[in-house]
């Protein structure tokens, strides 16, 4: 679930911390040698980039795309920063705030447009259209780092999540296997009646865990969003600004009743389960990510994939859609080397970069020419979260409110779910807080 973690900040703190920040530094005035084009081809440019601490394989890969980068652009140098993940988001928000941050920066998909709104990043959609190759990334993957128009940050891996389901159990009920075609999702009403054969209570065995439980928010939530859609509701309006006429459209709570009745009504879900229930028979279907696929092979060697369990397609409802969007490097708008800053982003997250990366990780490519180059992305079980990405992904709410917004809507799920509470006003208050938490950042910006 780490990849799936929101950072959770203040978006009220981080409008006073970044405000001020976005102007660009001004240019020295007067002849000197620094404006001689030979003066600038010799000189020497220190770059800063700042990001999230990961695994020992990730900051392995990250050390050698930078090492890859210097010895490809000699004359520019790159001092990079890893940061454990809780400490990350507040250092890099103080160090806007006091003027210094550094050149490049990773933030995670979600929390993009609280930096852009605050003006602490520098637009990336000139720099993509001059050599950023946009036609080679998702259209929907771009979105997810646009902001009122402008791309803010250049991505560099996917998640996706997908249906895991205990074939032995399917096979024992007499239940038929769902299609692998990525094109063929069962519907969720088909979910519905393999959960109901295979739920077992008294046993302790349960049919589904349709998001992965009411933990992190954030995390959680992530999951939750594409019921939404997949029944043609929403979250919030395209703008970001408000979830009214949206979080409580009849499309939207259709999909929160259906959620909320796997629990209360056909008893297929739990709100506990043992723990690893999947891997352990006590689980018949998942929804999952990609990455659980290396967690089970590691951890559970004797549950084998084909053999005890197999992936399909996300369920839909009356559409297809995944919720898209990971870790991404952007350029501070302080950056005093834009120019330079580019070129490193550009190559981390261009196709080399992605390639070298993704070799290392096994992570997925954002990128369709990287994909291409690893053949077990175009066959089960990897193409099922690939093609889901690159057709039916969706970004999670655009918002500078992301944290507020994403709390609020778990909570929504929780009040109807967990306390069987109205569903009409669980909604409203969610919309409630949602717009409250818009109002008041931008009060915030007018001081």
């Amino acid at each position: 679930m780490k990849r799936l973690s929101q950072t959770v900040c203040s978006v009220v703190l981080i409008g006073g911390l970044l405000a001020g920040c976005s102007g660009q530094a001004e240019k020295p005035s007067g002849e000197s040698k620094a404006d001689d084009p030979a003066a600038k081809k010799e000189e020497k440019v220190k770059l800063t980039f700042w990001r999230n601490s990961g695994n020992d394989t990730e900051n392995a890969a990250y050390d050698k795309l930078v090492a890859s980068f210097m010895e490809k652009y000699p004359n520019i140098s790159v001092e990079m920063t890893p940061i454990p993940y809780a400490d990350y988001d507040t250092k890099l928000r103080v160090s806007i705030a006091s003027g210094d941050p550094p050149d490049m920066m990773a933030l995670d998909a979600p929390n993009v447009a609280s930096y852009a709104n605050a003006g602490a990043l520098k637009p990336l959609t000139a720099y993509f259209k001059a050599d950023g190759n946009l036609e080679d990334i998702p259209k929907s993957t771009l979105a997810t780092y646009t902001y009122q128009n402008e791309i803010y940050m250049a991505p560099l891996t996917e998640s996706s999540i997908a249906m895991f389901y205990n074939k032995k159990m399917f096979e024992a009920k007499g239940i038929p296997l769902p299609s692998k075609n990525p094109d063929e999702p069962w519907t969720w009403e088909q979910v519905l009646e393999a959960a109901r054969k295979i739920n077992d209570p008294a046993k302790g065995v349960f049919g589904i865990d349709p998001a992965q439980g009411f933990g992190n928010a954030g995390a959680t939530a992530y999951f939750k969003y594409p019921i939404i859609w997949q029944f043609g509701g929403d979250i919030m309006s395209p703008d970001g600004k408000t979830a009214k006429g949206y979080l409580d459209s009849p499309q939207t709570k259709k999909a929160v009743q259906f959620f909320s009745d796997l629990y209360n009504k056909e008893k297929v879900s739990a709100l506990e389960y043992p723990p690893d229930p999947f891997p352990n028979g006590k689980l018949g279907i998942t929804i999952d990510g990609s990455w659980s696929l290396a967690n089970l092979k590691e951890k559970f060697p004797d549950f084998k994939l084909g053999v005890d369990y197999d992936i399909a397609p996300l369920p839909k409802g009356s559409v297809q859609a995944v919720a898209n969007g990971s870790w991404a490097l952007g350029i501070s708008a302080n950056s005093k080397h834009p120019d330079e800053a580019w070129k490193f982003v550009n190559w981390v997250t261009g196709h080399d970069g992605q390639k070298l990366y993704c070799e290392m990780t096994k992570d997925i490519p954002s990128r369709y020419s990287a994909a291409k180059d690893f053949p077990e992305l175009s066959q089960y079980p990897k193409n099922i979260f690939v093609v889901q990405d690159q057709k039916y992904g969706r970004p999670r709410p655009i918002t500078p409110i992301f944290p507020q917004m994403a709390d609020a809507v778990n909570k929504m799920f929780e009040d109807v779910t967990i306390g069987q509470r109205n569903m009409d006003a669980s909604i409203a208050e969610a919309i409630t807080a949602i717009d409250k938490a818009y109002a008041d950042m931008e009060a915030q910006k007018k001081k």
